[in-house]
């Protein structure tokens, strides 16, 4: 009974979180504190509801139960410091108002504008340029998803310690700032606003297409970014670029039954079943894109983005895909939001549209940018290309490196299925050297930071390696660790061999030693990047 109890108290926090929290920041001006009530009153209905039983509206048992500990929060604030008479003003105005029947009067509340300019509020607080962009995206997650720190953390194959942190860090960033709890107003909307949705966006992309660990997606991010970008679509209706996010969500989110086969390799799009996509979140999708095209604003990176993916909606094939359009609109996209990414899809349009030579030259500039070139999609159309126009040992180099840049297990298993592919086409030489010889590979200083840092790739592997075959690790064999470290990715031999494929003095206590190792130690030094905590967290020492 119990159980089920506490179940449906999870999904009404999940639900409400929000809300009573935005209105509980309102009263208190503190969003640290207006979380801590709020979670005041989620301890309260954990102990009296199994008791009592579930009240027949929940959210406004919880909101009136965290709004009445504000109420005495800042009695208590207003008794310390008498000083702060506007505070005593607030109070005294809200005690006038607020009786104990007050669910009633919520659930009339409710359907005003107060809840949602409360809401508003802590999107816009939680979003706050004065944070980064890591720390946003927590907070949001955290004030506006209702996700626990432990679901943020296991969504993003961080440690909760992490999340924990920059949570605490980003509420005392916003109040030493002295940010105001308020909705930015004019042209400021417009800049913040932006600040939001790019927020809302990098949490849908994270579960569109993850960043590393065992799987090609994580559905609960898009869902979750999903419900954010429709809740802010709903709030600023006369924002074109807000509707332009949703429909850009909701058409891409309708592919994910087709982007995954039985065993949840990835289905690249042009491979996809088109059977399997979800009409009804197609049909969303094309409607909030008519609501931001029926503003009349310019269009803006995601509507663009959103007229893009509408045109692989509306294509019954593959092969009836309007390529011609998607590269002109591409072309628009790079002159409103110009970047590299931008450019390398171009010329995957473009090289579908008029052939993979024209695409070829776009791409061998994007190869120009340094920074650019740790973008393993960067390598992974280069290789197309290549393998398109005959050049087979350019394409297999081209692909092998795209493999080696991925953090994802599922997207390099694709990679590395692809190269293998061509391993027949590829001389021997050009294999041999690619293996052997680091410059060839790209690969130059196995650290680019100060200190004793570990390499992106050895970390990477690794951490695969303890996400993606936890047996191994509780078998506690250091040796298979590191062994099947290197079999992940052989391309990395040089970080952990010499030149006389001796191990290097730095992992020489990995060799014919055994222990139990602290899984969760490792992953956390992993994510810190640092070797010393690194080879202190596989060795015990």
């Amino acid at each position: 009974m119990h159980s089920a109890v506490h179940d449906t108290i999870a999904a009404v926090w999940r639900i409400e979180s929000a809300h009573i929290v935005a209105a509980v920041a309102r009263r208190v001006r503190d969003l640290g504190v207006a979380e801590e009530l709020a979670q005041d009153a989620l301890v309260a209905a954990l102990e009296h509801w199994p008791q009592d039983g579930m009240p027949n509206n929940p959210g406004a048992w919880l909101m009136t139960t965290a709004i009445n500990r504000a109420l005495d929060w800042l009695r208590h604030r207003q008794m310390a410091h008498a000083r702060h008479s506007d505070i005593a003003s607030d109070l005294e105005a809200m005690e006038a108002h607020v009786v104990p029947d007050f669910t009633d009067a919520l659930d009339t509340a409710r359907e005003h504008a107060a809840i949602g300019d409360d809401l508003l509020r802590l999107i816009f607080t939680a979003c706050h340029p004065v944070l980064t962009r890591d720390a946003r995206v927590a907070l949001t997650l955290k004030l506006l998803g209702g996700l626990s720190t432990h679901e943020i953390a296991r969504a993003y194959l961080v440690p909760e310690s992490t999340i924990a942190q920059r949570i605490v860090r980003a509420k005392r960033s916003l109040a030493d700032a002295n940010a105001p709890f308020e909705v930015p107003r004019g042209e400021q909307l417009t800049a913040r606003l932006g600040s939001v949705l790019e927020v809302v966006y990098l949490v849908f992309n994270e579960g569109y297409t993850a960043t590393s660990g065992c799987d090609w997606m994580r559905p609960e991010l898009c869902f979750e970014a999903l419900r954010l970008g429709r809740m802010l679509a709903e709030l600023v209706p006369q924002q074109a670029e807000a509707h332009g996010l949703v429909a850009l969500m909701e058409i891409q989110a309708s592919r994910t039954a087709a982007r995954t086969d039985a065993q949840g390799n990835p289905v690249l799009l042009n491979q996809q079943n088109r059977a399997r996509w979800d009409h009804l979140l197609i049909g969303r999708g094309l409607a909030a894109l008519g609501r931001a095209e029926g503003l009349g604003q310019s269009p803006g990176s995601y509507q663009l983005q959103a007229t893009i993916a509408a045109c692989h909606a509306r294509a019954p094939t593959a092969e009836d895909t309007d390529w011609a359009r998607i590269a002109a609109l591409y072309a628009r996209l790079s002159r409103v939001a110009p970047s590299p990414v931008v450019e390398l899809n171009r010329a995957v349009a473009v090289s579908m549209h008029e052939g993979p030579v024209a695409a070829l030259a776009i791409v061998e500039t994007l190869l120009q940018d340094k920074t650019f070139q740790r973008y393993h999609l960067l390598h992974a159309v280069h290789g197309d290309l290549l393998h398109k126009l005959g050049q087979r040992d350019e394409a297999w180099a081209a692909l092998r490196r795209a493999a080696a840049l991925t953090g994802n297990e599922k997207e390099r298993a694709l990679l590395v299925q692809r190269t293998q592919e061509q391993d027949g086409s590829a001389s021997a030489a050009v294999q041999r050297d690619w293996l052997t010889n680091p410059v060839r590979r790209g690969d130059t200083a196995p650290s680019v930071r100060k200190g004793p840092m570990v390499t992106v790739e050895f970390a990477a592997s690794l951490r695969r390696h303890v996400e993606c075959a936890p047996q191994n690790v509780a078998a506690g064999s250091l040796r298979v660790v590191l062994e099947a470290a290197l079999a992940v990715a052989p391309e990395l031999r040089h970080y952990v061999l010499d030149d006389q494929d001796n191990i290097r003095k730095h992992v020489a206590v990995f060799v014919n030693k055994t222990m139990v190792l602290d899984r969760q130690n490792l992953t956390q030094a992993l994510a810190s990047g640092d070797r010393v905590l690194v080879i202190q967290a596989l060795t015990g020492g």
